[in-house]
């Protein structure tokens, strides 16, 4: 497995293009006759483009995708349905495609009709500009950020086991209203491997469950996540190989979200291991990541294990108090802040010493050790900072 570069245009066959327009972008993805599957938000209040791309999918195959930004196209309606239904109808006719193969995904403030007028004239200017190439795969994700800060996008080259070597590539938006079972993100997957719907869709949740479920900004679950993966037609073509490829795509993917959260000073990382089952392992990585407490002894540089261990205490997994251990990790530093129930990092020792020094770098590796068995989990994050209240007191509806 390789890192490779492109995006999603790094696959042979697909199109990307992007267009803004103040605060208002649309990205399109063209990869004709492509199998598909998608991932989409848990929360019962679902934009109306979810439910376009629902409609879609049935018959498990897609053309192209059109996704704004600027506007959640959620809590609109009858009217809303019918703009996010306008949108896939005008790709649909610009690229000659069934409407049936379009699929439509919104980004932006909730509770307010489409500007479609803008909108329908970025799609338009979009179209114009679809291209395979990987200017083409960054203008599409920089046209769906919102209060991102920078485009996000990755793709790799992978052997498969009966030889074949096939590529993988990404783009996605998010940075905050993200929590676990995804968040205010979206993200659009490509591969040149002939699968089935059924194969991607079982590939995709595998993969969504190790990186966008594990990303945790806010605590706050979006109406309009989306996540979608397009293949080539086929079947049988699937191995462990391909997972692990996939699994690495939407793991850098959700890196970059953390790193890019709103506000965020200190990327985090949160890795339990020795967990009785995965799914210890994930309720106690999310928690932790996820405690604005700890998030903001992160911004405040405070090794505060307390607070770790406390929400390794509250999330639901099976633990033994007096065997857990916590490090923290930066680069090449590491410091055991507590050994199988053990405070190391006490006042006046060289062990809090250096975990301050610690604590004060960009990017900071929690491990938990719950040693009870041999499951672990990751989850991804970042600190809690003035500025993200900033930027969400001045964020309208």
């Amino acid at each position: 497995m390789r890192v490779i570069k492109g995006g999603i245009c790094a696959v042979e066959g697909v199109k990307a293009s992007g267009a803004c327009e103040e605060n208002y972008g649309v990205g399109l993805i063209h990869y004709p006759g492509s199998t598909a599957a998608a991932v989409y938000t848990s929360n019962q209040v679902q934009a109306a483009p979810i439910t376009v791309t629902r409609e879609a999918l049935k018959n498990g195959s897609l053309s192209a995708v059109v996704a704004n930004s600027g506007n959640a196209n959620c809590y609109t309606g009858k009217q809303g349905l019918q703009d996010a239904r306008e949108m896939a109808d005008q790709v649909a006719i610009s690229l000659d495609l069934p409407t049936s193969e379009v699929a439509v995904a919104s980004t932006g403030i909730i509770g307010r009709q489409m500007p479609m007028d803008t909108i329908q004239a970025l799609i338009k200017d979009a179209l114009r500009r679809l291209d395979h190439s990987a200017q083409a795969s960054r203008n599409a994700a920089e046209a769906i950020m919102t209060t991102d800060t920078y485009p996000k996008e990755h793709a790799l080259e992978t052997t498969l086991e009966n030889g074949q070597t096939i590529r993988l590539g990404g783009i996605t938006k998010g940075s905050g209203m993200i929590a676990p079972n995804m968040g205010t993100m979206l993200a659009f997957l490509a591969t040149d491997l002939a699968a089935s719907p059924e194969e991607l869709e079982a590939a995709l949740k595998l993969a969504v469950e190790k990186s966008f479920n594990m990303v945790d900004i806010d605590k706050d679950v979006s109406t309009n996540d989306t996540v979608i993966l397009l293949a080539r037609p086929g079947e049988g073509n699937l191995d462990e190989k391909f997972q692990a490829a996939l699994d690495e795509l939407c793991i850098q993917l959700a890196r970059m979200m953390a790193r890019d959260g709103e506000g965020a000073t200190k990327y985090m990382e949160v890795t339990v291991k020795g967990a009785e089952t995965i799914e210890d392992a994930r309720r106690a990585a999310k928690a932790v990541v996820g405690s604005s407490l700890v998030k903001t002894a992160f911004f405040g540089a405070d090794p505060n294990w307390g607070r770790i261990l406390a929400a390794v205490g509250y999330s639901g997994a099976r633990i033994k108090p007096d065997s857990i251990s916590v490090s923290l990790v930066s680069g090449q530093r590491r410091v055991d802040i507590v050994k199988r129930g053990m405070v190391q990092a006490f006042e006046g020792s060289e062990e809090l010493v250096l975990a301050e020094s610690i604590m004060e770098q960009d990017e900071i590796l929690v491990e938990v050790d719950l040693d009870l068995g041999g499951y672990q989990a990751t989850a991804f994050g970042c600190d809690l900072s003035y500025d993200y209240v900033r930027i969400n007191s001045e964020y309208s509806t």
